[in-house]
């Protein structure tokens, strides 16, 4: 029998991300899940070491790049749209459920137990762990922009801020305090 599940997977370098923005340079869904799971790790081994979680950092770092592969099929729909109400937020749930579940659909019987928990949503203190590693991604993505002379993003950037500002993680202040300013700077300044 014949798969599809990884090459859907690999998908992720053409679709495209932040459709409602002029981009200076455009992002796909494969760098985006990329970081994510950097970020996540990142946020997980922080939290480990310095906050006294214990967060499983490899299961961590899996489900970041996992945490949008439903947008292979559905796309990103922008956070304005998506959370603009609780209906649209609601059915669109489910249309990522869907997504997840014809993704799930293309494996052989034996790999689906393996696959199905990281397309699923996890435990709630890893979701949030994920969902902070995904704003921190975007967060990036705006200073990136702003960076590249783009005002677009600078309402975003503002958002994105507060939004981690409000979820009140040591692990997320931790980052933001030790590593974000790093991302302002250019190569030459890095070394």
């Amino acid at each position: 029998m014949s798969s599809n599940f990884f090459s859907m997977l690999f998908r992720m370098k053409y679709i495209d991300r932040w459709a409602l923005m002029r981009n200076s340079r455009q992002e796909t869904l494969a760098e985006h899940t990329m970081e994510t799971a950097v970020l996540a790790h990142a946020l997980a081994t922080i939290g480990n070491r310095r906050c006294g979680r214990n967060y499983p950092v490899d299961r961590v770092a899996t489900l970041g790049l996992f945490h949008d592969a439903h947008e292979i099929l559905t796309g990103d729909m922008p956070t304005p749209v998506k959370y603009q109400n609780t209906f649209i937020e609601t059915a669109f749930k489910g249309v990522e459920e869907a997504a997840n579940q014809k993704l799930l659909s293309m494996l052989p019987e034996d790999l689906k137990e393996v696959y199905a928990p990281l397309l699923a949503d996890p435990e709630p203190e890893l979701k949030r762990l994920i969902k902070a590693a995904d704003k921190l991604s975007a967060l990036i993505k705006c200073m990136e922009e702003r960076k590249a002379g783009n005002m677009e993003f600078r309402m975003a950037e503002q958002s994105i801020r507060e939004s981690l500002s409000a979820m009140a993680m040591p692990e997320v202040e931790i980052f933001l305090q030790e590593f974000l300013s790093a991302f302002e700077l250019t190569l030459d300044e890095m070394r």
